[in-house]
């Protein structure tokens, strides 16, 4: 007696992710290393000098960590309220913040308590940065007014209300000390000329802005809010160049690569994104397991830092060299396939005492209905949920099979209303998949001849066969269009190929005809 044959799956090749250069450069990270703090992470900010420090506030406190340390290396505190936009100075030796209590303060590094406390505000202040000199401090508030500080007097140089709601974001230039640019809440970016009264540019982001960013060059211009993210041309008087939206929630914080090639995106969705800054094309993407709120990365890309509304500051460390050999020498020990099949192809001499061992053959559950030739049973275990979710390519070899047997109508008859809605669910969604189609239009004509008098006795089966109706014109429908513009191809590449001229055999002219023939009318007409 023939031994069982189990149900041949077919493999589909699968289109595996496309891997370019920017999917290997940002893949070159280790694990997350995460740290909890005290609130949401609202702001960090890198130190332009050695070993790059970044200060990172939450809450009440503003922390400072090593570029490879878990605990802070140092704390400040020194704050009634929530703390806001901890910022470096371009030396490293300063830092300033600002507070929801509207005071502004700003400390030595190496020191504890604040060197300057700048009063002025009369709401929280969100924004704080440095000048290009070094000298001076930019500050927003959501008293709708941006300042400008002297830091040896502890004095305030000019004040600028032009927005009309809170502002929330700010940079300035590091190529002139005088130009600085705010986002508010009121959906405009106001580019600022600290020698002139009033704003020298207006940009209408349309939605609230939550974030800014200057080019190196200074000449283009990033804005975040909503779910937009988009690119302005400052040197053709603010002209908008690209809008994108690939976030479904609001972008919260933006940031630069090292060499200012790549955009980084991230939102209240989880999910950073990076743009390629030549054609504003994603090109990878980082999934968080809370919504961000601030975003920076180290000198030379060397970490991804990112906070989340939950406390939790995400560091990810580039691999170093030394540890991208380890991998590849763990990769290169592991057993590899032609281990595991040494052996099994070896053919025993003349005079070998051979010992065979019985190899016992493990049978899936549809097979094993199979056997015993329960093919409804068979159809059934093959329309397991996670069955024909996950691999559709089960379901419908066992339908094959029950085809070439020539029982595959006698499997699909007898059906409640749940097994054949379950049925008519699985053809909705695979019938005009190429690789099953031949398959399914086989058993979808057999259900419709098996179960046409029962139609209009389920309102749950009759919506599944009109929507499987529509699926099937509309697809032949594409197939329509699809033959036309082939049509149309196949017409455009006939012109375009040159001509060529075929000589036949038995006549000099290209064409076939006698020489004088072509044009000269015959004797009939002759003698008519």
């Amino acid at each position: 007696m023939a031994s069982f044959k189990s149900t041949k799956i077919p493999i589909y090749p699968k289109l595996g992710e496309k891997v370019t250069p920017d999917t290997l450069y940002w893949k070159n990270y280790k694990a997350p290393v995460q740290i909890k703090e005290f609130g949401a992470v609202t702001s960090i900010d890198f130190s332009s000098l050695a070993p790059h420090n970044y200060a990172v506030t939450a809450s009440t406190r503003i922390h400072i960590y090593g570029p490879f340390s878990t605990e802070p290396v140092k704390t400040f505190t020194r704050f009634k309220d929530t703390a806001y936009s901890g910022k470096f100075r371009s030396d490293g030796q300063l830092l300033v913040a600002g507070c929801e209590d509207s005071v502004v303060r700003l400390f030595d590094v190496s020191g504890k308590v604040a060197l300057r406390v700048f009063k002025g505000h009369t709401k929280g202040v969100h924004v704080t940065d440095f000048t290009s000199d070094c000298y001076h401090i930019l500050t927003g508030s959501d008293d709708y007014t941006c300042r400008l500080w002297d830091i040896p007097n502890s004095t305030e140089l000019t004040s600028y209300k032009e927005h009309t709601d809170y502002i929330r974001c700010g940079t300035t230039s590091k190529l002139n000390r005088d130009i600085f640019i705010t986002g508010s809440y009121d959906h405009t970016l106001r580019v600022f000329d600290a020698r002139v009264e009033k704003s020298v540019m207006t940009m209408d982001h349309s939605q609230p802005v939550e974030s800014v960013l200057l080019y190196p060059s200074e000449g283009l211009l990033v804005s975040a809010g909503g779910r937009y993210v988009k690119v302005w041309d400052l040197l053709k008087g603010g002209q908008p160049l690209v809008s994108l939206k690939n976030h479904h929630k609001t972008v919260t914080c933006l940031s630069l690569s090292s060499n200012g090639q790549r955009l980084l995106s991230a939102s209240l969705d989880r999910h950073v994104k990076i743009y390629n800054t030549t054609n504003y094309k994603v090109v990878h993407n980082f999934d968080y397991a809370a919504s961000i709120l601030s975003l920076a990365l180290a000198p030379d890309d060397e970490s991804i830092v990112v906070g989340m509304t939950n406390g939790v500051l995400s560091i990810k460390h580039r691999k170093s060299p030394e540890e991208k050999r380890e991998m590849v020498g763990k990769q290169r020990m592991q057993p590899v396939y032609r281990i595991f099949v040494k052996g099994r192809n070896y053919v025993p001499k003349k005079d070998d005492f051979l010992v065979s061992k019985p190899v016992k053959s493990h049978l899936a559950k549809y097979d094993k209905q199979l056997k015993k030739f329960n093919i409804s049973k068979a159809l059934d275990t093959a329309l397991e949920s996670w069955r024909r979710n996950r691999k559709p390519e089960i379901t419908v070899a066992v339908m094959k099979e029950l085809d070439r047997r020539g029982t595959l109508k006698n499997a699909l008859a007898g059906r409640d209303e749940q097994n054949l809605s379950q049925l008519l669910n699985f053809l909705i969604g695979n019938v005009v998949d190429p690789r099953f189609t031949p398959v399914l239009v086989t058993a979808t004509e057999m259900i419709l001849d098996i179960y046409q008098a029962v139609v209009g006795q389920s309102s749950v089966v009759d919506r599944q066969l009109v929507r499987l109706q529509e699926l099937v014109e509309r697809e032949v429908d594409y197939q329509q269009d699809l033959l036309e513009v082939l049509g149309m191809l196949d017409t455009l590449f006939a012109t375009s190929l040159p001509r060529k001229e075929v000589p036949c055999p038995g006549s000099s002219r290209p064409n076939g005809l006698a020489e004088g023939s072509l044009g000269a009318p015959g004797p009939q007409l002759q003698a008519a």
